[in-house]
């Protein structure tokens, strides 16, 4: 085959095959544990079996006492090593003093917060030894009184978890008008509000953490090998907080990555002690956790109780939206835990609709639960749901069609740019249009006859819409990409983005692929070393969005440097060296030269072009996802009989790739709907769903018959891709689309009231009790007194 059909095959636009998939699928994928250094020993923590305690006392001479054990370290030895805690907190209190919370340490000091706290460490010859010696120690405690729930935990008389918020409240952030908000609804014609729930959330991906630390004692370098989106973050938190490091004599490397979800973004306290134990021992040192301790340990997600309002005029158009919300961060808050539900869900609250008047009221509240952070969406399911919870509500109350409801409340195409009263700029959308597409794929026209159909059967059918967009980006819009054409016949990408999973690979090297015209066989892509490239990481669907553009203008750059060259070597001006599909000629002649052989030419045996570009600004892909549901009314018992979804994401590189993101997405915003649930025990703060026989998680053959569209016409104008980002974007409109779905089956039954106050996971016993009329939230009882 030509190089021209392979380069035409293999560029973007194209579904080719993920050159990743070839290792994973054949079993040559390598991850963090399968790295083995010789003379490595492995590390297990204690943890903590209360909620909230005073550590009184450690006995470690039992477990030092046992074969292999050749270290114990306890908080208080870090503390006396000068570890410091990892950082926390930001934003403001309520009063405006700075927020607050208990400082987190590597291994708890003192005081635990949450079951599953590392209190300990051991480290051992086998990771069996280790983990004997663990459980072997005596850890003497004092009780305390424990609130998992953020409700309660906002109560007079609550447990306190941090002096510095006798309250709970580590921070809060309020945003709007209160008084035009308050006028707003005292002329409303129609009010209505909803009490939600968005529960915790596990992020479970296939490989669980794992770190590694090792030494090199002649140069003094540390080398921690982990599984993580960020790993420039994780090299700079362990530089600034284990004395003696810095960012030059820390190395962080990742190598394939088994799912991460955002759970795997930044520095977590298990990374530090892993380190600290390898300085201390100067010997490889390994720790891989265990189910159980994700479940216990790992950044959970969501957990964030709202009461939300909307003020229509007579005609369905809404004039304002009050938000109150309780997040749930945890026993510790920390940044990223609070910045996801104090500000980047707010900045999406009022989605793609034409709504200026807000007062918005966001608390981080401190409980003794594992805290919270990243988890795929990050702030924007959870302001969404309540958005398109509050419009499905006003279509109820005005018996006005929802899909007009929500046309006729929709930015129109002439308003972009568009400034939402966040003060955050859509720079393109055309959101009528993705809604008329995605009414003609799901046939919502269709809808009486399919409903009467399945009523003809004893089942009940609902319809859900949700129309919505999300914010990508990260505000970290800036990436370095470094591309090495080498005289062996490869083109080497070099990038501080991360594949987790997501194919990221792929589409990087379908990127250049359209540059160099070369066969995709022929790129390389490199990630995963700090000492190679540096920058924000994957998260917050940036990786195509920045660091895509910076493979294309760097790949661009490239070309121009070998044109640069090849003038030298064919001795004609820069100007008449033309480029195509790996070979630089002198225009009108035959002279020309290979790329490849043109590296082989230079002293260095490759060329080297190092590019950091910026994007302009973020991305917003927007959809329109609808879904339907049958419900058996004799169990409760649900099934999603079909979902559609027409989504705005501009230029596909991947289309396959793609496809798998929206779908995924999508079925992971529906196992929000219908099944996961992280539970605590009220009164012990005992986590109740530690493993899977606890914690449903959504199985792929429960979800047959999607339909799937992408509107490309409609390019991101704050890049040069005109990419949007897509990864979150399934899941973000999935969950809404769901409930809206249940309630609407709920309500067509004659249970309008009990649909109104139903909770996630939509349950088959909550689904049937609901029917009964014997469903009440009880935990959402106090939330509206909660939140004035």
């Amino acid at each position: 085959m030509s190089t021209a059909l392979e380069s035409g095959r293999y560029g973007s636009g194209h579904t080719v095959r993920r050159i990743e998939d070839p290792a994973l699928v054949t079993g040559r994928g390598r991850f963090t544990d399968d790295v083995a250094p010789q003379g490595q020993v492995h590390l297990a923590f204690a943890r903590s079996t209360y909620a909230h305690a005073r550590i009184l006392s450690i006995d470690v001479d039992s477990a030092l006492a046992l074969p292999g054990v050749l270290a114990v370290y306890t908080g208080a030895d870090l503390v006396a090593a000068g570890v410091k805690p990892l950082p926390g907190g930001g934003f403001k209190r309520p009063d405006g003093s700075p927020g607050a919370t208990a400082p987190r340490r590597a291994l708890a000091h003192e005081v635990v917060r949450f079951v599953g706290e590392a209190v300990a460490a051991v480290v051992a010859e086998s990771r069996e030894a280790a983990r004997e010696a663990a459980a072997a120690l005596w850890i003497d405690y004092e009780e305390l009184p424990a609130v998992t729930d953020a409700v309660q935990a906002v109560t007079p008389g609550a447990p306190v978890l941090c002096e510095a918020a006798p309250d709970n409240i580590a921070a809060e952030m309020r945003h709007g008008d209160a008084a035009a908000t308050e006028a707003a609804f005292a002329a409303a014609a129609h009010v209505v509000s909803v009490d939600i729930r968005n529960q915790r959330l596990a992020a479970s991906p296939m490989e669980p953490r794992c770190t590694q630390a090792e030494l090199d004692v002649a140069s003094g370098r540390l080398t921690v090998r982990l599984s993580s989106q960020m790993p420039t973050g994780v090299r700079n938190g362990i530089a600034g907080l284990i004395p003696g490091r810095t960012p030059e004599n820390v190395r962080v490397k990742v190598d394939d990555v088994g799912g991460g979800f955002g759970m795997k973004t930044g520095l977590y306290p298990e990374d530090v002690a892993v380190a600290h134990a390898a300085l201390q021992l100067q010997r490889p040192v390994s720790w891989r956790a265990e189910r159980i301790e994700e479940f216990l340990a790992s950044t959970h997600g969501r957990d964030v109780v709202t009461h939300a309002e909307m003020a229509l005029d007579a005609d369905g158009r809404a004039l304002a939206l009050r938000v109150r919300s309780l997040a749930n961060v945890g026993a510790y808050a920390t940044a990223a835990g609070l910045a996801i539900q104090l500000l980047i869900g707010p900045w999406v609250s009022t989605s793609i609709y034409d709504l200026q008047t807000i007062d918005l009221r966001f608390s981080g509240v401190l409980t003794n639960c594992a805290p919270t952070g990243a988890y795929r969406g990050a702030g924007r399911p959870e302001a969404i749901y309540a958005t398109e919870r509050l419009m499905d509500a006003a279509a109820r109350k005005l018996g006005m069609d929802p899909a007009e409801l929500r046309r006729r409340n929709m930015i129109r195409p002439e308003q972009m740019p568009y400034r939402n009263p966040m003060g955050q700029t859509y720079d393109s959308g055309q959101f009528g249009r993705i809604l008329d597409q995605g009414l003609a794929l799901a046939d919502w026209g269709g809808f009486a006859a399919r409903r009467a159909g399945s009523e003809a059967r004893g089942r009940l059918r609902g319809r859900g819409i949700a129309t919505f967009l999300e914010w990508t980006g990260g505000n970290a819009l800036e990436e370095r990409v470094v591309v090495d054409v080498t005289a062996d016949g490869f083109i080497e990408l070099t990038s501080a983005t991360q594949a987790m999973g997501q194919g990221i690979a792929t589409s990087y090297a379908q990127l250049a692929v359209d540059v160099f015209g070369v066969p995709i066989e022929r790129i390389r892509v490199l990630q995963g070393d700090t000492d190679r490239a540096n920058g924000f990481g994957s998260a917050g669907s940036r990786s195509l969005f920045t660091g895509g553009s910076a493979v294309q203008v760097a790949s661009e750059r490239t070309v121009d440097t070998a044109r640069q060259l090849a003038s030298e070597a064919l001795e004609a001006p820069a100007a008449d060296i033309e480029y195509r599909q790996g070979r630089l000629t002198v225009a009108g002649t035959d002279l020309g030269i290979g790329l490849f052989e043109l590296a082989g030419r230079q002293p260095t045996q490759r060329i080297t072009v190092d590019v950091t570009n910026a994007v302009s600004a973020p991305s917003w892909p927007n959809g329109c996802h609808i879904c339907e549901v049958e419900i058996d009314p004799a169990t409760g018992q649900l099934a999603i009989v079909a979902y559609a979804s027409v989504n705005d994401i501009g230029r596909v590189v991947s289309p396959a790739i793609v496809r798998g993101q929206i779908e995924g997405g999508a079925v992971q915003g529906i196992g929000q709907a219908l099944l996961e649930q992280v539970v605590y025990d009220g009164d012990s703060g005992q986590l109740l769903t530690a493993s899977f026989l606890d914690y449903a998680m959504p199985h792929a053959d429960g979800f047959v018959g999607f339909k799937t569209q992408f509107d490309t016409s409609i390019p991101c104008l704050t890049n040069p891709l005109g990419v949007k980002g897509v990864g979150e974007l399934g899941t973000i409109g999935a969950t809404p689309a769901v409930v809206n779905a249940v309630i609407d089956a709920l309500d067509h039954a004659g249970q309008g009231a009990a649909a109104e106050r139903i909770q996630m996971p939509v349950t088959s016993e909550r689904v049937w009790r609901a029917l009964a009329g014997d469903y009440d939230p009880a935990p959402l009882a106090a939330l509206p007194e909660a939140l004035r």
